[in-house]
């Protein structure tokens, strides 16, 4: 996997492609999970120590990201948009998880992204717990939060409680993501820090990737 890891780096270099939106480290919980093929294993040890060795491969050269997916508890596709997934901590902790602890403190994965569900009744991308606390404070990650495409929405996750919780990017942008941040910030819902933390998250990858320290050359 590590060797694979390295192919898809060389294939990233050749399209300049910065992100690989990969790999999706959810646990097989549910044999009738539409993306169970893309995850590796019912077990969470195992899918942490295999996801970390392909995130080795894709991250040997410096300015190449990979991103974890899809944090956290997404064990089904029908109505993923919408359901919660209700769990004790000690089984998300051991269980949900583990494996994005362990790509993130043995591999240095670079970004995470967030999934569609809630867990225990609150979106991912608008908790606190799950983006900062746990992500941040606990396992120590310095990089890119970014959620899953148009996860936050009318009726889904907000864009502004996305902000405020510590995921940092809002994918794919649209304009009322804009709006509702501008106006978040106005109302002292988000303070300028909070998004301040969030731009300097961004920029910082940005800055340190393989695409901008080419374009410097160049320029």
């Amino acid at each position: 996997l590590y060797e694979v890891g390295v192919a898809i780096n060389r294939e990233m270099e050749e399209y300049g492609c910065t992100y690989w939106l990969a790999p999706a480290i959810n646990i097989q919980a549910n044999l009738l999970c539409g993306r169970n093929f893309e995850y590796f294993s019912e077990d969470p040890l195992l899918t942490g120590k295999l996801a970390s060795s392909i995130i080795c491969g894709v991250e040997s050269k410096e300015g190449y990201y990979t991103t974890i997916k899809h944090f956290a508890c997404n064990n089904q596709e029908t109505n993923r948009e919408h359901v919660s997934s209700n769990l004790s901590e000690r089984a998300l902790r051991e269980i949900y998880t583990k494996a994005f602890k362990i790509c993130i403190t043995e591999a240095k994965a670079s970004s995470v992204m967030t999934s569609y569900n809630k867990i225990n009744g609150v979106y991912t991308p608008n908790s606190v717990d799950l983006c900062t606390k746990l992500l941040r404070c606990e396992w120590g990650f310095k990089g890119v939060v970014m959620t899953d495409w148009y996860a936050s929405k009318k009726n889904q996750a907000r864009h502004d409680l996305a902000i405020k919780a510590g995921n940092d990017l809002i994918m794919p942008g649209e304009g009322s993501a804009k709006t509702q941040i501008i106006q978040a910030i106005k109302k002292n819902i988000i303070s300028k820090e909070e998004l301040f933390m969030a731009c300097y998250n961004i920029v910082k990858q940005v800055f340190e990737s393989a695409i901008y320290s080419e374009y410097m050359k160049e320029n």
